[in-house]
């Protein structure tokens, strides 16, 4: 049975908005006269997206927050985390097709985990049909490049150095 203790009660005020998974915050913006908004995912100590607020009728004040402004937020910044996501996969998992000195197509593959502790890194190679050839553990600096891809398969997929 899941804890209902952890979930946020929603809230609707004119300057904070949150559901289960999100909180909009209204602030004033330090750089100029205007206003602000914040798009924190609860449990995370800095928010995914601050952008821009729209001013009230009396150009004074923000604009409440409201249902509608909320969760066209909350798109946009599922989509700032999708995109940085994505960014950081991107550059922790590598991957180059390259033919062997026997026209063999290969795939190299090089992963990266990050952790605090130290990261690990595995460099794989998989033929034509996604079999997996072979697989190593590399260090987490090693370079994927069609040269160190061929030198590792063409020397018998031997730890790199």
């Amino acid at each position: 049975m899941p804890d209902h203790q952890d979930i946020p009660e929603p809230i609707n005020e004119p300057r904070l908005w949150s559901d289960e998974r999100w909180m909009a915050r209204v602030i004033k913006n330090e750089d100029d006269d205007g206003w602000a908004v914040s798009m924190t995912l609860h449990g995370e100590a800095e928010p995914a997206l601050v952008g821009p607020w729209t001013m009230g009728r009396d150009k004074k004040n923000p604009k409440p927050l409201d249902v509608s402004a909320f969760n066209t937020l909350v798109k946009t910044a599922s989509e700032v985390l999708r995109r940085h996501e994505q960014q950081l996969h991107a550059q922790l998992n590598k991957n180059l097709a390259i033919t062997t000195a026997q026209g063999q197509r290969l795939r190299v593959a090089l992963a990266i985990v990050p952790d605090e502790e130290g990261a690990t890194a595995t460099l794989s190679a998989q033929d034509e049909l996604g079999e997996e050839l072979a697989r190593v553990p590399v260090s987490p600096g090693f370079k994927l490049t069609v040269a160190s891809a061929t030198a590792w398969v063409e020397g018998g997929f031997e730890k790199p150095r």
